[in-house]
């Protein structure tokens, strides 16, 4: 079974309360900011390590949070048909723009976006440019689903798209990442749709589906 979950921030307790439901053999979907690579300290390694040898799948999209000087330092591989980082075990960093079958079903990543607060965060230390996504990402993910006829079972994004933003909070500031992932909203045929970066849990449609602390069975009825 495929589960998804939102921002988990590096928070033991959240990681703890999002595997719960999970059996051996599982898969945990977690959509950005999960925190775990941060600091870089033997600590971290080692918690790394624990999460990576659990009988279950972690797999994550890398958010607006997240320190990308240790992340981009990690090597890139091939994984379940896309491009990925193995961080431990199956602790796994699902990259932008890939397409990748999971427990049957193909999924659609992209993660990153744009902070409303970095002028509050300290750059190399609390935050990053390359939160932001690159052309090249941008590319590669408009050629990947070219190549799959435009037709996913399911897209897992950190930011929502325009629509889904303004749907939740009109007043939010235009994000240029959800721009483009509403060009994409506007040709891509999926089953449902999940974001976190809003921290919020609700279904705005039967397609699209915030999460936050909820963990969701991907195949949800509503």
């Amino acid at each position: 079974m495929v589960y998804v979950t939102g921002d988990i921030h590096g928070d033991p307790t959240r990681l703890n309360a999002a595997l719960r439901p999970l059996r051996k053999g599982d898969t945990l979907l977690v959509c950005g900011d999960f925190g775990f690579i941060w600091d870089g300290s033997p600590a971290e390694q080692k918690r790394l390590q624990k999460i990576g040898k659990l009988p279950y799948t972690v797999a994550f999209l890398d958010g607006r949070h997240e320190n990308f000087d240790l992340l981009d330092a990690y090597p890139v591989t091939s994984w379940q048909g896309g491009q990925a980082q193995i961080i431990s075990g199956q602790l796994v960093h699902l990259m932008r723009g890939e397409i990748y079958t999971v427990e049957g079903h193909t999924l659609f990543t992209f993660g990153g976006g744009e902070s409303d607060d970095r002028e509050f965060r300290q750059p190399g230390v609390s935050w990053w440019p390359r939160e932001v996504p690159s052309e090249e990402e941008m590319h590669r993910a408009l050629d990947n689903l070219t190549a799959r006829d435009w037709q996913v079972d399911y897209v897992c994004t950190h930011v929502p798209t325009l629509t889904a933003a303004n749907r939740m909070n009109p007043r939010r500031a235009v994000d240029g990442v959800s721009l483009f992932l509403g060009g994409i909203e506007q040709k891509i045929a999926c089953k449902r749709w999940y974001f976190a970066s809003l921290h919020r849990d609700q279904a705005i449609s039967d397609k699209r589906r915030a999460v936050f602390e909820d963990v969701v069975a991907i195949d949800y009825t509503r």
